[in-house]
């Protein structure tokens, strides 16, 4: 049954993300495929807590946390989509595809492969049929509210920085961005410890470090801080260079002192 449930989720991505490769072709912006792979997410986490046969505690707060955490992030993406030009490292593709849909194409199917993937600590959680325990809940949610928090503000602080035309071409330090050039990468993996803790007694336990080493892999060296970093040193060169001496790339601690 849980297999039959997954199938169902990557079916329903690859139909969404389908839509959205049309949709980029037609507005020449791929940025809605962040919102959708995250959109995707969320309601694969309400889905899977509804298909799953384990411990309602178990699928409540599945439910709840990946709910949540799809949504507001995938509504947070949309507004900076529709309000900002194509993010740059999309430009970049564009450009470096000579604008081949066929490709385009192919990266829209791989996200919706990953839907799949970070759909399974998903399933993990919600066919966990043991027991719940107070303890167990309540490490998972304080994860959880942290590493929402954590996001949220830095996401704010960002884009505060960014809403001010003086800053155009500058690097933001303000905030949670003095510790980590990536804070919001930072706190979106946290997250993920959520389901670990939360399919502890799980028989498919295992399902939840896939998404916890996937999510690690990918920002550190595949979609994430590789793309976002080439983007910043092509439209902020020198100062980001800098950024880069002084400060931690994922994991926040304090800047170190700027030796060129």
């Amino acid at each position: 049954m849980i297999g039959i449930a997954l199938i169902k989720v990557l079916l329903l991505a690859v139909l969404v993300m389908t839509a959205i490769w049309y949709l980029q072709m037609r507005t020449r912006n791929a940025g809605f495929v962040d919102v959708a792979w995250a959109l995707l997410l969320g309601v694969s986490a309400l889905y899977l807590s509804l298909a799953g046969t384990g411990e309602m505690t178990w699928r409540i707060a599945l439910a709840l946390c990946g709910g949540f955490w799809g949504f507001r992030l995938g509504l947070h993406l949309l507004h900076r989509v529709l309000h900002e030009e194509e993010d740059g490292r999309y430009r970049f593709l564009r450009e470096h595809w000579h604008g081949h849909q066929g490709k385009f194409f192919g990266f829209f199917m791989a996200q919706a492969v990953l839907v799949l993937v970070f759909a399974l600590p998903f399933a993990a959680v919600a066919w966990n049929e043991q027991r719940h325990s107070l303890v167990q809940v309540g490490a998972a949610l304080a994860i959880w509210f942290l590493a929402m928090f954590g996001e949220a503000i830095a996401d704010r602080q960002l884009a505060h920085f960014r809403s001010h035309p003086a800053n155009k071409g500058k690097t933001c330090r303000v905030g949670l961005w003095r510790y980590s050039r990536h804070p919001n990468y930072f706190f979106e993996w946290l997250h993920w410890f959520t389901y670990v803790v939360l399919s502890i007694g799980s028989p498919y336990w295992y399902f939840s470090i896939f998404g916890l080493v996937a999510m690690g892999v990918s920002l550190n060296w595949i979609t994430g801080i590789p793309y976002v970093e080439a983007q910043a040193l092509r439209s902020r060169g020198d100062d980001y260079r800098a950024y880069q001496r002084t400060t931690n790339s994922f994991f926040p601690w304090f800047p170190k002192q700027d030796t060129p």
